[in-house]
């Protein structure tokens, strides 16, 4: 192969990644929770974070929209790349986060109204139009497959919502944001089964639009939800790859003890 040729394939591979992360090391003062991570999400595929609590996933993927900047003793090297560019860099972070958004474990809804929280982000940006405003939550409701449960409740407060209903909510204030990634940490561990098989079923439809990244301690929701998985221990990444394989024949030792259940 030509040097033209294999420029143009790296060019090419790196247009695939949404997500880029190279040699990444994360300290919390003298502590090391992050050791030499690499890790690449492509466009519009779900990875899904696995491992013991404690072991570095909800840590990583706040690196992502810079969440960390908010601990004064984090200090990160190596590079985490958001379409090339270094979100270490000179990027402005209001755009990051508007670029990353974020779900969180436990549904965080603000105490108004169904329809404030979704149109939020935006009115704080400057959307004053009431009717683009009532067009956005509509489309975000319904991308978040809650629009028919909550049509006729707008004006209500989102705090009389289900557990369920307020963690689909909250997808949708994410999304009325036009996100290109969204990080979703144990997005379902405090919601009953039938809320979290229809935050699973979403999560399957959001991805034809968006990248998207769930840390999750159910192995068999990894399994279901996502394309890839990484598999973290002490804060390392031991394998990454495509989901079926890494359950069914993992490369690891390691691996394979955790999903078996013989620790963790």
């Amino acid at each position: 192969m030509s040097n033209s040729e294999t420029g143009t394939a790296a060019l090419n591979a790196a247009a695939e990644h949404k997500l880029e992360v190279r040699e990444l090391d994360l300290f919390y003062g003298e502590f090391q929770a992050l050791k030499k991570v690499n890790f690449t999400l492509a466009r519009r595929e779900v990875s899904a974070l696995i491992g013991p609590s404690g072991c570095g996933k909800s840590t990583f993927i706040r690196i992502f929209n810079r969440m960390n900047d908010l601990i004064p003793s984090c200090r990160i090297t190596g590079e985490a790349l958001l379409d090339g560019e270094n979100i270490f860099g000179d990027i402005d972070v209001t755009d990051l986060r508007t670029r990353v958004g974020m779900v969180f474990q436990k549904p965080n809804p603000f105490n108004m109204s169904v329809f404030d929280n979704v149109v939020y982000g935006r009115r704080m940006a400057g959307m004053r139009n009431r009717r683009e405003l009532e067009d956005l939550a509509e489309q975000a409701l319904i991308r978040a497959a809650l629009w028919e449960e909550v049509k006729d409740r707008l004006k209500k407060p989102a705090l009389r919502l289900s557990g369920g209903q307020q963690q689909r909510l909250c997808i949708a204030r994410s999304i009325a944001m036009a996100p290109e990634i969204i990080l979703m940490d144990e997005p379902t561990s405090a919601l009953d089964p039938i809320a979290t098989g229809k935050i699973e079923e979403l999560i399957g439809e959001l991805k034809k639009d968006f990248s998207i990244i769930i840390v999750t301690h159910a192995m068999h929701q990894a399994a279901r939800v996502s394309d890839r998985t990484a598999f973290f221990l002490l804060g390392e990444i031991v394998e990454y790859g495509d989901t079926k394989t890494l359950f069914t024949n993992p490369r690891e030792k390691r691996t394979e003890d955790y999903i078996s259940g013989r620790f963790g």
